[in-house]
């Protein structure tokens, strides 16, 4: 839907190239919105706007490695693709050390950059080879950590003192270890991976990302560049293409019979959410960038994105914001079989 009103006023012009710039949604800035209404949106609405953000970026990922890729080294994409099976067979034999999935993973990462395939494709396919399945059940779990507790009770605080304070005993620090071994077999390799890469990500990596490549200049004439072709269909791509495509197919998929709204979540909630959809920004100016060598259409298509962010953003705040009554009303207990 927003890469169709883009071309209905790029269609053949010398913007036609940035037809996929409005098809992504930036999932840390989507979810910001959301986290500034708290607990006033119901959390099965919360996953349905990570789901489709996630499945957008992966969609403009798939697009850039089609129509974005000029030429391929078929040794580099070898290489990148036999390490890749690697990766795959260490998942198969069970292998669960982060550490090596990490390093190997940035040998792939760079040999598709080396083979003109984008380097974003690697991250997909390298995250889908790390496992996710844990090694203990959480019953399991449970029982193993209580009576490891109960170990550390019983010293009390029996050991060495260092003022007011107690130092820990030998068995206390031994207790401690095997209840850090029993976290950490309980958390899969890739929600390890994820949660110590998280904080490089969200403070160094997304504001050098967002500080490099936002940067707008501005002259005199903010309103013509506005109104330019590129701009325009940016906007209506975001603004109106991306709400109306979720918000029709969602609808589809609930009348037909694939889907039904969980509990507590109303076609409002959805058209917020849909709203929330069109904040483009990270992934659509990396988009730019690959479709556009021109510093005139980069600027264009730059505040079209800037613009079309903001707007939907704030669309999609004030529309959740306005369905508090309905996301506070408790949902009605299903009736008994």
């Amino acid at each position: 839907m927003p890469a169709g009103f883009y071309l209905a006023l790029n269609a053949g012009g010398e913007g036609a190239d940035g037809w996929a710039i409005p098809m992504s949604t930036d999932i840390a800035f989507s979810l910001g919105v959301v986290a500034l209404l708290g607990s006033r949106v119901p959390m099965p609405l919360k996953v349905f706007l990570t789901a489709f953000a996630i499945v957008d970026d992966i969609g403009a990922v798939v697009v850039i490695a089609i129509f974005f890729t000029e030429s391929i080294s078929w040794v580099n994409l070898a290489v990148g693709g036999g390490l890749l099976g690697a990766l795959v067979l260490m998942n198969i034999i069970g292998l669960r050390n982060p550490v090596v999935y990490g390093v190997v993973g940035v040998v792939v990462w760079v040999s598709f950059f080396k083979s003109g395939i984008h380097p974003t494709v690697a991250g997909i396919l390298i995250a889908m080879t790390i496992p996710l399945k844990v090694r203990i059940n959480p019953e399991q779990f449970v029982v193993r950590a209580r009576a490891l507790l109960d170990e550390f009770a019983r010293d009390g605080d029996s050991g060495p003192r260092r003022g007011d304070l107690a130092l820990t005993t030998v068995r206390q620090s031994s207790a401690l270890e095997e209840l850090e071994i029993a976290a950490r077999e309980v958390e899969s390799p890739l929600q390890r991976l994820e949660h110590s890469l998280h904080p490089i990500v969200a403070f160094a990596i997304m504001p050098l990302f967002a500080l490099s490549n936002a940067g707008v200049l501005l002259g005199s004439d903010i309103i013509g560049l506005l109104t330019t072709p590129v701009s325009l269909g940016i906007m209506l791509g975001l603004v109106i293409g991306k709400p109306l495509g979720i918000g029709i197919f969602t609808w589809l998929a609930v009348k037909s019979g694939l889907a039904y709204l969980p509990e507590g979540v109303t076609w409002r909630h959805i058209l917020g959410a849909a709203w929330l959809g069109g904040i483009g920004f990270t992934m659509s100016i990396f988009v730019t960038g690959l479709a556009f060598t021109d510093a005139t259409l980069i600027t264009e298509a730059k505040l079209g994105i800037l613009v079309a962010s903001i707007v939907a953003g704030v669309a999609g705040y004030l529309m959740l914001r306005s369905s508090t009554k309905e996301s506070d009303v408790s949902p009605a207990e299903p009736e008994a079989a």
